[in-house]
């Protein structure tokens, strides 16, 4: 575990840095929001392009990570249906709770599987998180049109919105970089690495400014459950489908992290666009990511 903790204490110092540098207002502005588009539109791509155009992973890698992949994200539509039979949240209530037990901030995994599995643990980060991301807009935008009265979700505004997603262009590239085997010019590397080197700290810096602590005050069931479900049994159920499946080795901790890690920041977007909870989504997303500073240590060390 100290390993563990060791390798994750940068993580989480950079987000709090963040937070504590956007509450006083430095450097001022708007800084805070172009940083989050400047490290989304130009330095996470430039670094999936340079990181996995540099992997060796062998062709069976992205088919068990597939496999793995969807099998967590059913398994958890599945329970998540069956607590609502439960609960009987309102459907903007219960699209959040969907929401922050499945969706991931990429920015945390990518970090944290660098900082513990190294290059070939990032880039398969990289590829699981590039099957994640559309099959997640998928799942919960269908979510949001059976329980929260959106009936004018466009389908060609979708599939443009995750194929033009950056994290997935970059992935792509990536990967296709990789199988083609065209390496980098030392002109293009010594562009692309320092970019690389930047997106980690700035994207850890941009979700520690993002965190809205005030939406935790009365923090309710549904912050409770989505969180106790994302945090802790999301976990455990990635296990259990690794080895039902008889997977193993680094795309198992691979799973693992990505199921541990806190609610992605824009789902407090998609709620408020689509008819959501969204100050209870605000809630969760800066609940989790505090949560996480605990639970992602503690969980690694029981399942690896």
């Amino acid at each position: 575990m100290q390993v563990v903790v060791q390798a994750l204490v940068p993580v989480f110092v950079l987000i709090m840095l963040g937070h504590v540098l956007r509450r006083i207002n430095f450097p001022g502005g708007d800084f805070w929001p172009q940083a989050e588009r400047f490290t989304y539109y130009i330095l996470f791509p430039a670094m999936l392009v340079f990181k996995l155009g540099q992997a060796r992973l062998p062709v069976s890698a992205y088919a068990d990570t597939a496999l793995l992949i969807v099998s967590m994200l059913l398994a958890m539509t599945v329970a998540l249906v069956v607590v609502q039979l439960f609960w009987r949240w309102s459907g903007p209530v219960f699209s959040s709770v969907y929401q922050g037990a499945i969706r991931f901030n990429s920015y945390v995994g990518l970090a944290a599987g660098g900082m513990l599995l190294g290059d070939d643990g990032l880039s398969l980060t990289a590829i699981a998180v590039a099957i994640m991301v559309p099959l997640l807009n998928l799942l919960c935008i269908l979510m949001f049109s059976l329980v929260a009265g959106q009936d004018k979700v466009s389908v060609k505004q979708v599939l443009k919105a995750i194929a033009t997603n950056p994290l997935i262009v970059g992935s792509v590239l990536g990967v296709l970089w990789s199988y083609f085997e065209i390496g980098f010019h030392p002109l293009l590397a010594g562009t692309l690495e320092p970019l690389s080197n930047l997106a980690l700290p700035m994207g850890l810096m941009t979700v520690g400014a993002g965190l809205q602590l005030s939406a935790l005050r009365g923090a309710s069931a549904p912050f409770l459950v989505s969180s106790a479900l994302k945090l802790l049994a999301f976990p455990l159920m990635a296990v259990g489908l690794a080895w039902a499946l008889g997977l193993s080795g680094l795309l198992v901790q691979v799973a693992v992290l990505l199921a541990t890690l806190p609610t992605a920041t824009s789902a407090y977007i998609l709620a408020r666009q689509l008819g959501g909870d969204a100050p209870l989504m605000a809630g969760i997303i800066s609940g989790q990511t505090l949560l996480a500073m605990v639970s992602i240590p503690l969980m690694l060390s029981l399942l690896w």
